[in-house]
């Protein structure tokens, strides 16, 4: 496997922008104004306005709810709007066009700021591993730990970008908010697949071992050595590195542990709910070993694992909403909330998989932006900086868009005019940027076809990055 290779395998698990494992030249398609910390060479709004493409945007216009701001605090008035286009949603996807830029972290706090306070949502759940999401559920919940701490620990390989002050303050929140209404206490979820911690495997042996002692020794010799003895990053680096003998020997383990628990017939009440919490535990460390059977120096294979991925994370969030009854805010970049994966390497997204699950109950908000910059990491080097784009491009979706009078707003694209449907159901080059960069591939995307509403920011800034660069 090439150095190129094995950087950015890895981060398969984060986003498929840094899925640049066999793709044409990065000189093709890259924009040459994408350097690290370049000043922008972008035109600014007023000239970017000068040529209106006919009566698009003039639709586009008039069926657009100005965005005040994307700032946590202060009123919420200009999301009554969005409030409206979700209705009684169940769970609500809010992707990012980066997963690098401030104003799409803060944003996604306003809203579920908004719809905590406003729809009686509860679940605030992240494109993160399930047992982090469980230690992170546990801080806002309860108050047990240190965030720096939790963050520092959890938030590491392909998840380190969301070690920022953006999402600490996030979760600040929601424990601040828990203190504040200790009967009606919202949640924080992982739903990825990339790891299983220590304390998941220990959960899992734990009830075993006080309700189904008969199978402890079974269960406990199919885990012997699969809990991580080390950090997170390095735990997942090494995984990648075993044969593939080896990883497939693991998964066949995890998947006996998984089937002996579900056959299980628990009691009522409270046993049940335990009992269900067990084998989702099992679940997951299944969905990690599973994943990582796959053989990911084979394109098909590499395939085959992404489409696994957002089935578990669909399916973690379903389970998720069924057994609490939480409605759900669900975090994820574009690529992974919308419906459409635009992309042969990625053959069904969590959005799809979300729609056949819960049918209109799951609604997918994008966002566009038209400028600005973001934090990634080098897919050379594996470096985390910050890099910045210029204007969109000519013929592009947010070319468009940005002709548009508001800078920032909201557009429910399943009831704008005619005119303006056509035009959003048609594929264009369109900003989708990952965890890595510089990204060879040029997206083209049908808004249209991937989400039911977007939001548009004219500009963009990276976020405050925390960890280790």
């Amino acid at each position: 496997m090439t150095r190129r290779k094995a950087v950015i395998i890895p981060s398969v698990l984060l986003s498929l922008g840094a899925l640049a494992v066999a793709t044409p030249a990065i000189g093709e398609a890259m924009d040459k104004s994408s350097t690290p910390d370049s000043a922008s060479a972008g035109l600014s709004k007023a000239s970017a306005t000068g040529q209106r493409a006919g009566g698009v945007v003039d639709a586009i216009e008039r069926s657009a709810h100005t965005l005040r701001s994307t700032e946590p605090e202060g009123s919420l008035r200009d999301l009554d709007a969005l409030g409206r286009m979700v209705k009684d949603a169940e769970v609500v996807g809010l992707g990012e066009a980066s997963h690098g830029s401030q104003d799409f972290f803060r944003m996604k706090h306003r809203v579920f700021r908004y719809l905590v306070e406003q729809k009686g949502f509860r679940t605030f759940s992240l494109e993160l591993a399930w047992s982090s999401g469980l230690r992170l559920n546990d801080y806002v919940v309860n108050g047990r730990g240190n965030l720096k701490d939790i963050a520092n620990e959890e938030f590491q390989g392909a998840y380190r970008i969301w070690n920022n002050q953006d999402y600490i303050d996030l979760i600040e929140w929601m424990r601040d908010y828990n203190r504040r209404h200790p009967k009606d206490k919202v949640q924080f979820m992982g739903n990825d697949m990339g790891y299983a911690g220590p304390e998941l495997y220990e959960k899992v042996t734990d009830q075993v071992a006080r309700e189904y002692p008969q199978l402890l020794e079974r269960v406990t010799e199919l885990y012997r050595g699969l809990a991580p003895t080390t950090d997170a990053g390095t735990y997942s680096e090494d995984y990648l590195k075993l044969p593939l003998a080896e990883r497939q020997e693991r998964a066949e383990r995890t998947g006996k542990v998984y089937e002996l628990l579900r056959k299980q017939r628990p009691g009522s009440g409270a046993d049940r709910l335990e009992h269900l919490w067990t084998v989702q535990h099992a679940r997951a460390i299944h969905q990690m070993a599973k994943g990582y059977s796959l053989d990911i120096t084979d394109e098909a294979q590499v395939a085959e694992m992404m489409r696994l991925r957002d089935q578990v994370m669909a399916d973690n969030v379903a389970w998720w909403n069924k057994h609490t009854g939480d409605r759900i805010l669900l975090s994820a970049h574009n690529t992974h909330v919308s419906y459409d994966s635009f992309d042969e390497r990625y053959p069904k997204t969590q959005g799809a998989f979300l729609r056949d699950a819960l049918g209109r109950s799951y609604v997918s908000i994008g966002f566009s932006f038209f400028k600005g910059s973001f934090k990634a990491f080098g897919t050379d080097d594996n470096v985390m900086r910050t890099y910045r784009v210029g204007a969109a491009k000519p013929g592009s979706n947010e070319e468009t868009l940005d002709k548009v009078r508001q800078d920032d707003y909201i557009l429910d694209m399943r009831t704008v005019p005619n005119s303006a449907r056509a035009w959003l159901d048609k594929s264009r080059v369109t900003w989708n940027i990952g965890a890595g960069w510089p990204d060879p591939v040029t997206y083209k995307i049908a808004l249209g076809q991937a989400h039911d509403v977007l939001i548009h920011l004219n500009e963009i800034e990276a976020t405050d990055y925390l960890g280790k660069p």
